[in-house]
């Protein structure tokens, strides 16, 4: 009789134990959450950090104490595991919502924007002060030692395109990627050429490229201002485009290009010179790259802007020298 009693006792004990447990467990669950907040709270996870570390962040400027989520991430070790990275929580997350994100490793995604037309200089500024990169103290010099780039500036070699990244994520590793990005657009689009376009190397393509990006903003446009550019360049003529010029001035250009400019003989005036600057002058975009590769087969040796984003192409000087006067000097 005493033996059944004990035993039943003992029955007893384990079952509200376990009661008691769940009963524990669900209060945790559902009435416990997040400490309330204004915004949505940021918590950085870094290399080798624990739950209770987090807890802690979690739980710093909250009146709640992160001892109710130390014990609840106790009572289930299997949900302790978690990812590296900056999260945003929400004020509402319960414990298994949090320790599901945490586990997760969908951590908060930053981006940034390199702009066609840009160049090297104005995108590695912008990026050295982008949120959520880790800013590098490289120059240009020291970025193409580290690249392992042949060629002398790395202006041209980066894809203009939107590039995603995680918290603290090195300055450097955008460039590479921009860098890599732009190396699959060009061996694409090199093995698709006309052959008959009077570019010797990929480099070449990008040269042309940036000066088409820098001509016109209009997508429309630029196979047809890529034929003008490469028909010059077929019949030896000097290419006469100002944002060479721009470009070459550097930072003495002050909105102004002067008819002293244009004399100037600098490796970048293409009114002086009879060929291709000798770098790209800008961040390319694909689009600038295929018409530089593939451009309209057209007539055109001349262009003039004419408002509104758009050019008028003419066929010969005469044919300009009317444009120009309709279009810029109104007559």
């Amino acid at each position: 009789m005493l033996r059944k009693v004990i035993l039943g006792f003992i029955g007893f004990c384990l079952i509200a134990g376990f009661l008691s447990y769940k009963w524990f467990d669900n209060y945790l669950v559902e009435q416990w959450q997040l400490p309330r907040a204004t915004e949505v709270q940021q918590v950085s996870v870094g290399s080798g950090a624990n739950i209770y570390r987090v807890a802690n962040q979690v739980f710093a400027n909250a009146d709640q104490d992160a001892w109710w989520l130390r014990v609840w991430f106790k009572l289930h070790p299997h949900h302790s595991q978690i990812k590296k990275g900056l999260y945003h929580l929400d004020e509402q997350l319960s414990y298994a919502q949090l320790s599901q994100i945490l586990a997760s490793g969908k951590v908060v995604q930053f981006k940034v924007s390199l702009i066609e037309g840009e160049t090297f200089t104005q995108f590695w500024q912008k990026l050295n002060q982008t949120e959520g990169i880790k800013p590098s103290s490289k120059n240009e010099q020291e970025l193409i030692e580290w690249l392992e780039v042949e060629q002398s500036k790395l202006e041209g070699l980066l894809l203009p395109e939107t590039y995603f990244f995680v918290h603290n994520t090195p300055a450097e590793s955008i460039i590479k990627r921009a860098k890599l990005a732009l190396d699959k657009v060009v061996a694409e689009q090199w093995d698709k050429r006309n052959q008959t376009v009077p570019l010797k190397t990929p480099y070449e393509a990008l040269i042309l490229a940036s000066i088409i990006e820098k001509e016109t903003g209009a997508k429309f446009e630029r196979p047809r201002i890529a034929s003008v550019f490469v028909n010059r360049l077929n019949k030896g003529m000097r290419l006469q485009t100002d944002p060479t010029v721009i470009y070459g001035m550097g930072e003495r250009y002050d909105g102004n290009i002067r008819r002293k400019d244009l004399r100037e003989a600098t490796p970048y005036n293409t009114y002086v010179i009879r060929a291709l600057p000798p770098t790209p002058i800008a961040m390319a975009s694909e689009d600038a790259i295929i018409a530089a590769l593939n451009p309209e087969q057209s007539n055109y040796y001349y262009f003039v802007a004419k408002g509104g984003g758009e050019h008028y192409f003419s066929k010969n000087l005469a044919e300009h020298n009317r444009a120009v006067k309709k279009y810029i000097l109104k007559k």
